[in-house]
């Protein structure tokens, strides 16, 4: 009941995954990426363990296939199990188990990204979303990971209604540039968007404020919550 992406900028070398799903708190369990390394999902029946791992043999060295393989080698019930990789460099992978159901499961693999879904309402969700992340400018990451899914769902979504959507972009520090969880929402993805486009102004001064504090600046505006009736932040 979940389709996602992992993507490299080519322009930057970030790496990403967005991941939505009828299910709650996607955030927690789906997606992992680790800078200068790559971007994983583990879904279906998910065993949160493999995104660690995958993660793990990319940075050995494994390329993307390597790791997707490797990953699924080494639990019992990989079967149940639909996986994703995407390395620094190299062609994405993507594997799922004979027990995914093929009728509503996709694999679709770009030069720059891998789409996987399951659960899926129609064949189409797949390369719409693929097609949407390829179409847009190679400058926002973030903004074309959201959209990619954003497509999926105009395609057909999944058969049942979305609940939670999470978003999860490295760039060249030990933590995210963006990590952005919907946990339980009617409409996740368009929440989704709407804290991209609120925090994606602030993700640079926060990241000058952990490297550079002396040099950073105060309050961030964009971020502040909006006056409430009385004149006074809620």
């Amino acid at each position: 009941m979940t389709f996602s992406i992992v993507a490299r900028c080519t322009r930057t070398g970030q790496l990403g995954v967005a991941a939505t799903t009828s299910d709650i708190v996607i955030g927690s369990r789906v997606p992992w990426a680790r800078a200068g390394v790559g971007a994983v999902v583990t879904q279906h029946r998910t065993d949160p363990r493999l995104g660690p791992r995958m993660l793990a043999l990319l940075e050995l060295g494994a390329d993307a296939a390597e790791a997707v393989r490797g990953a699924a080698a080494s639990t019992a019930h990989a079967r149940w199990r639909q996986l994703a990789a995407i390395g620094a460099s190299g062609r994405p992978a993507a594997w799922s188990g004979d027990l995914v159901d093929p009728a509503g499961m996709c694999e679709v693999i770009g030069a720059d990204h891998a789409v996987v879904g399951n659960v899926l309402a129609n064949a189409e969700v797949g390369p719409a979303a693929s097609a949407a992340f390829a179409a847009a400018p190679d400058t926002d990451l973030g903004g074309r990971l959201v959209a990619a899914l954003e497509a999926g769902l105009t395609a057909g979504g999944e058969h049942g209604p979305l609940r939670s959507a999470a978003l999860l972009v490295a760039a060249d520090q030990p933590f995210p540039l963006l990590d952005l969880r919907v946990d339980d929402h009617p409409e996740p993805l368009a929440e989704l968007r709407r804290l991209l486009d609120l925090y994606r102004p602030a993700a640079g001064e926060y990241t000058r404020r952990a490297l550079h504090p002396d040099s950073a600046g105060g309050a961030i505006g964009a971020i502040r919550p909006a006056p409430d009736a009385a004149g006074t932040s809620a």
